[in-house]
Parts: structure tokens; sequence; C-alpha cells
């Protein structure tokens, strides 16, 4: 009998990405999508030219100052997002229309139907959107994660995380769309949206919140060199109590922590309190947000023992900027749905489940009642 013949199917050829957003696309994207083999980066957007420009000499990309033209041509299979959120809908809609795949930054838009519309459009066209809820993706989270499913703390009976960051707290820092609650600004959009993805991913979907939000710096000077200043209207504080829905039906209570404005500030903990002992997940890394990650265990009120990472969870490659690695390891999940034309998670149900919250905890904040979600 002949023995069976390796298989001799060619690889599939790497989705051609287009970079809309040169900020934290730049930065992070375009450095993951070199490294994945399932993707290839083929064009640059930006709305500025002379930003455009810099990008497409810097990069050797082609660039597109007209969305449409994009769109149309044919090495464009998909496209990576990652504008400051107000126009994200717009150009959701139209790449959605024209049949290309999707990963898009956070906030998704304005706020939760327009992500739910997102959704329907996406259905209907048969492509893959994904939303870079990125710590998923990173091996410390990953590894709480496995964690709390092995029933590590038993019953859990509290959850909290802070997440108390400085990067706004320089008053001199300009004006711009994040000081705008309008355009999708503030600590909400984006830190909340993060936060509030992983609690559901942690533990189930936010049932009820109650919020307080304020504005530590209500003014910032315009950058147009004028000396005027602009009003801030969005929040740099946000605390929040919700209900979690865990898997056994009980209902959780998690208290968040939100700030952009606390220098040096605490960092990102999470800590998980329980029948039969807690664990805490935290880092001060104040630069990137991911390194520096270390997970604690405790058993039956012990000592809190540093427990050592997983190995089999590690990333095969890191960046000196620590965005990049999980960002990279979402979009070979991204890519490899694309390619299959199946569905992606986390994709735009998880990004309405948050935005949610986002919008009920605004809700709750202005009228000063707690709002079912």
């Amino acid at each position: 009998m002949t023995a069976p013949t390796p298989s001799s199917a060619p690889s599939p050829r790497p989705l051609g990405v287009a970079l809309v957003g040169l900020g934290f696309g730049e930065k992070v994207h375009l450095p993951a999508l070199l490294d994945c083999p399932l993707t290839e980066p083929v064009a640059l957007w930006h709305h500025r030219p002379e930003r455009l420009e810099q990008a497409r000499a810097a990069t050797g990309l082609p660039g597109f100052e007209r969305f449409d033209a994009l769109l149309e041509d044919p090495r464009v299979q998909a496209l990576v997002i990652a504008t400051p959120p107000e126009p994200r809908f717009a150009l959701a809609q139209a790449a959605i229309a024209a049949g290309k795949h999707l990963l898009l930054e956070k906030p998704v838009a304005l706020d939760a139907p327009q992500i739910e519309e997102l959704q329907r459009q996406a259905l209907s066209a048969g492509v893959t959107v994904a939303v870079d809820f990125e710590y998923r993706a990173v091996p410390a989270f990953q590894q709480l994660a496995g964690l709390l499913q092995q029933g590590a703390v038993g019953e859990p009976w509290l959850i909290k995380l802070d997440w108390l960051m400085g990067s706004r707290a320089d008053g001199s820092r300009p004006w711009n769309w994040y000081s705008q609650r309008a355009a999708g600004g503030g600590v909400l959009g984006s830190l909340g949206t993060h936060a509030f993805d992983t609690l559901h991913w942690l533990v189930g979907p936010s049932r009820a919140v109650s919020a307080l939000r304020s504005t530590a710096i209500p003014e910032r000077p315009l950058p147009d060199g004028s000396g005027r200043s602009g009003a801030v209207d969005a929040e740099d504080i946000a605390l929040l109590q919700l209900d979690l829905e865990t898997g056994a039906g009980r209902r959780l209570p998690a208290q968040v922590s939100l700030a952009a404005v606390t220098r040096p500030g605490r960092g990102y903990w999470i800590e998980v309190y329980g029948s039969e002992g807690s664990l805490v997940l935290g880092s001060p890394n104040q630069t990137d947000y991911v390194h520096g990650f270390q997970l604690w265990r405790s058993r039956h009120g012990g000592e809190r023992l540093e427990l050592a990472p997983d190995p089999e969870l590690a990333f095969p490659r890191t960046w000196p900027d620590g965005r990049v690695a999980p960002v990279r390891r979402l979009i070979q999940w991204w890519a490899e749905a694309a390619l299959e034309r199946r569905p992606m998670l986390p994709g735009l149900g998880e990004a309405v489940l948050s935005q949610r919250v986002c919008d009920r905890a605004l809700q709750a904040a202005d009228s000063g009642l707690r709002q079912l979600i």
C-alpha cells in the first residue's frame, strides 16, 4: 500500500490591506501587518495630503487622497481603519459596501446603534470585521482568563478594575478631537471600551451601570498658535459600578475607575476576589499600556504569590512598543478568518456590547440614575 504523499496545496495569498489613518496605524498596525505572513500592506489613506505624503515617503507604499479611489484598487482586499472615532462609521460603511474586510480601532463608532448598523451591513455583505480589543491577545490576560475558567477563585464575588494613567495630565497638551464628547473623545471611549470588553470576556455581559464623570482640565490651548483655548467637555475621569452576568446566571459587582490625568498613575490593574481566593493582574507601565503585566494568586486568604508566565501563551516575537505584538496576534486571527470567509471574534458583536456600556454610562452620569443595559 502506497503511503499518502504530503499535501502540495499552495499557501493562501496574503490579504492585501490598506491602512486608513496614520497615527496609531503607522506606529502599531503597520509593523504588525508587515510581520504577519497572511497580510500585505498595499496602500495608505489620510485626509491630509501633507501627512499622506510624509507616510508614503517613509514606507514606500502608494497613497490615496480619495477614499473611493482606494476602494476601487483591486489590490485592496481589506482595510485597517485607525482614524479618530468620528469619521470611522462612514468610512466603514463605504468599505463594507465595496466588499472589503475590516479591522476597526475602537471606539468603532459614536454610539451602539451605529455599530449595530455596521453589523447588519457586514453580515449582508459577507465580509469579516474584527475590532482591535487587543487585551484578548496579551499573554498575561489570556492566562488570567484561563485561570478564571478553571475556577481558580471559586465563586467570584467582586471584580475591581483600575486604569489610572497620566497621558493627559499636562494641561498644555493641545485641544483636539479627544477633548470633544461629540467626536468620541474622553476616557470612556479610549480606555472604557477596552475595559468593558475585557470584563465581558473574563466574566460576562454588563446588565446595569451607575457612573460619575468629570473633567479635571476644562480647557486646552488650541493647536493653531493663536494663544486661545478651547473648551473640553469630554471626561478625563470616570468612576463606574457595573453589574456583570456570570456564566452561572448570577450578578457580579464590578468597580471600574478610569482616568487619563492621574500622574504618575497606578497603571492598569484587575483584581478578582472569590470564595476560594483571588487573582490580581497589573502593570504600572505608563508608556504603551501592554508591557510590564504580572499575575498574582492567593488561596483561601493566604499569601499572594506571583505566578510564572505561561510559556505556551508567549508571543513568538516582541517589539520595543509592546502594543505591536498583541495587535500582530489579533491581525493573524483576523486574516485567517477573512481568508476563510468566516466571522471574527472579537468583532462587531463584542463592540456593540462594549459601546452600550459607554452610552449608558454617559446617560447615568448625566442623569444621576442607574441605567439598565
